[in-house]
């Protein structure tokens, strides 16, 4: 008996060295992707600015690395390298020409770094990228010892909304990287919620930026007669679209008068007090009757409800912490406080295949 019990207790301690040995190897390796984590942003970015991913795709099938090189004008040693760091992470791939050579090939991910097209992310990875953004993290621990000194207005002398009015050639980035999230958003909550906006007549799109959403929207509606809502200095830049009214104005003093708004990413970037103010301006907008406030944002789910896009949702709500004062991503009974502090009587809450998920409040 004895000698079983001793046994039992060596195999338990050679198990707790096993597992701290592999533990210890994990942590080995790992390490390293928080020491060179930032070049996956930075290689991405050269892959943008150099137009890789365009240049393939216009070539029409699969290319060598010196016809890339010609195409680009690169020096085809630096490039091979990039091309090889980009592959091994699956963004483009390996596929041998018509000639038989070994040539680069387009993938889904790749396209999502072309300049153009309707799954392009390259102004959303360059807005990211860019000095202006990335300074604040480099005070993101200060801002969580000042407990509301904002990474951004240390970094840059102001918050983000009034750095983005003063600097035009920022604020068309800004707008530029929200579009093209947009793009992807509502198509995959058109498919994802059918009939959501049936009934309605008009739609305002509350921060809606340079018109991509709400001209989306209408396009996929044509019986909605959309408004495009934002600060005067983005909707004077804003394009003409047909079926779609520039409104200029701020939604913490009134929002314009429709069936239902909509509101993509925007409440997260506000602290809940802000949140609860835009919410009620949204619902004075909107019919008793018939109308709703349609929210397109991300659920942090608790910890025993994670799918595949939790842990990029957690990396959102550090950006929102760099880049906002208050802002941030919300739980699913962070977003019912909210709700129901702006005087919401009942609402519904719908994932869609996106970050985001759809949340729909009605008065």
């Amino acid at each position: 008996m004895l000698r079983e019990e001793g046994r039992e207790k060596e195999m338990e301690e050679t198990q707790r060295e096993f597992h701290h040995e592999e533990e210890e190897e994990h942590a080995d390796i790992n390490i390293w992707k928080y020491i060179m984590g930032f070049s996956e942003l930075a290689v991405v970015k050269c892959a943008i600015d150099l137009g890789i991913a365009d240049a393939i795709e216009s070539h029409g099938r699969p290319i060598t690395l010196s016809d890339l090189s010609s195409t680009l004008g690169c020096d085809p040693s630096p490039l091979y390298r990039i091309m090889r760091f980009l592959m091994h992470r699956g963004i483009f791939k390996e596929k041998l020409t018509t000639q038989g050579s070994p040539g680069y090939a387009q993938t889904p991910l790749s396209r999502r770094l072309m300049r153009q097209g309707e799954h392009s992310m390259a102004a959303l990875i360059l807005l990211e990228s860019s000095p202006v953004m990335l300074a604040p993290w480099l005070s993101l621990s200060g801002q969580v010892l000042a407990n509301g000194t904002s990474s951004f207005e240390k970094a840059h002398g102001k918050d983000l909304w009034s750095y983005t009015a003063a600097n035009p050639d920022h604020s068309q980035l800004f707008n530029e990287a929200m579009a093209c999230d947009a793009r992807l958003v509502v198509q995959a909550m058109i498919q994802g919620c059918p009939g959501l906006f049936d009934g309605l007549s008009s739609l305002v799109d509350v921060g809606g930026g340079n018109g991509t959403t709400i001209k989306l929207l209408v396009k996929a509606c044509p019986w909605l007669q959309g408004i495009n809502f934002d600060l005067p200095h983005v909707v004077s830049v804003a394009a003409e679209i047909s079926g779609v009214e520039n409104v200029g104005g701020d939604m913490f003093e009134s929002v314009p008068k429709a069936d239902a708004a909509f509101i993509l990413w925007v409440l997260h970037d506000w602290a809940d007090k802000e949140c609860i103010q835009i919410l009620k301006k949204c619902k004075e907008a909107i019919p008793e009757d018939k109308g709703k406030v349609i929210i397109v944002d991300a659920v942090i789910q608790e910890q025993e409800e994670t799918d595949k896009l939790t842990d990029a949702r957690l990396m959102l709500d550090m950006v929102v912490m760099a880049h906002t004062t208050t802002g941030k991503e919300r739980t699913l009974k962070e977003w019912g406080f909210v709700l129901g502090e702006a005087g919401f009587s009942r609402y519904t809450v719908k994932p869609i295949r996106a970050m985001q998920s759809v949340i729909v409040a009605f008065p």
